[in-house]
């Protein structure tokens, strides 16, 4: 027969797991919300040419786990945006991510992207209102040797015409593990701080 003491540290981890499920299914955001704001944000618009990124990795307890730089070139051809990126990690890191993203309109004439880059699976896809996209994806990280595959819900909100600050949620099997920021530099603000140096921290 189980002990009192186990069968209650038994509840009290599916109660954990539960309120857990509960807050991240329930953390959905209405897109309305953001129509009204500005700078408007067109993505191709937005990554046309060169841009530099700082970011940080985050788990889901805020403690810092990596650092990370990024030089990013952006080319648009047959209404395609395609996002060539390349990563700089505090630990010494070197890792390359090229997006291949399109711009459709839906039978809503609402405007939607998709794109697709090696390690996501299937397609990234969401949409733009106001100063902010969302979309959602699956990508494959590469964690101690290992490609997991986490869910990404990805943020970018446009602050002024040179800056924006993304913010995406990594999730695995519905539970959150952990989250990415980073600050995106374009134009003549990134002009005058890039490209960042990728050889070394």
């Amino acid at each position: 027969m189980l002990s009192i003491n186990k069968i209650m540290c038994n509840l009290s981890s599916y109660l954990t797991l539960f309120i857990i499920l509960l807050f991240t299914g329930c953390s959905q955001t209405d897109m309305k919300e953001f129509q009204n704001n500005t700078p408007k944000l067109d993505l191709f618009e937005f990554f046309a040419g060169e841009t530099i990124a700082y970011g940080i990795f985050e788990d889901r307890f805020g403690n810092l786990k990596r650092q990370f730089r990024v030089n990013i070139n952006g080319k648009i051809d047959n209404q395609i945006l395609t996002l060539d990126e390349d990563f700089l990690y505090d630990d010494g890191e070197q890792a390359k991510r090229i997006w291949k993203i399109e711009k459709k309109i839906d039978n809503n004439q609402k405007i939607i992207y998709e794109g697709q880059a090696d390690d996501v699976e299937g397609k990234a896809s969401g949409s733009i209102s106001g100063n902010a996209l969302n979309w959602s994806y699956d990508i494959y990280l590469n964690i101690k040797g290992n490609d997991i595959k986490v869910h990404f819900n990805d943020w970018i909100y446009k602050q002024s015409e040179d800056l924006a600050i993304n913010r995406a949620y990594v999730s695995k099997f519905g539970i959150n593990i952990g989250s990415v920021t980073l600050v995106f530099l374009r134009g003549k603000t990134a002009n005058k701080i890039g490209p960042l140096n990728l050889k070394n921290w």
